[in-house]
């Protein structure tokens, strides 16, 4: 089964980090997670990191430096999450792709139900400097 990469946002602001809530028929649905999204066939990481804030958020990014990544196998597919440091260019947050948007600490990041392939980069938060 081949694996697909996905891409995510680390996102921070006066100590807070920035979470979406997946749309309830999604699967995970109503699940929080660090925004972004699927990198189509051909397409850069970054580029579907861009792309994916662009549709979800409304807002345009630029990714920085890797974070982490973490490898997580789920019955339908496995995936390859790569969690950039990413910074805000252009717009206002607007939930269009997600159902909700949340800046929290990390207290509050620990008590939020997230997908299993989240809890490795949760984790790496909790004992790291995210600035």
């Amino acid at each position: 089964m081949k694996t697909v990469i996905v891409t995510a946002a680390l996102i921070t602001a006066q100590g807070k980090i920035l979470v979406t809530q997946r749309k309830p028929g999604d699967s995970h649905g109503l699940l929080w997670e660090f925004p972004g999204g699927k990198v189509k066939e051909g397409e850069e990481p970054r580029e579907a990191l861009r792309r994916e804030l662009k549709e979800e958020l409304d807002v345009e990014v630029e990714p920085r430096m890797i974070f982490d990544a973490a490898f997580y196998s789920y019955p339908e597919y496995p995936i390859l999450l790569l969690v950039y440091h990413c910074r805000i260019e252009k717009g206002s947050l607007k939930p269009i792709g997600c159902h909700d948007l949340r800046w929290v600490n990390l207290l509050e990041l620990e008590t939020l139900p997230m997908p299993p392939a989240d809890e490795p980069i949760r984790k790496h938060l909790g004992s790291s400097d995210t600035k």
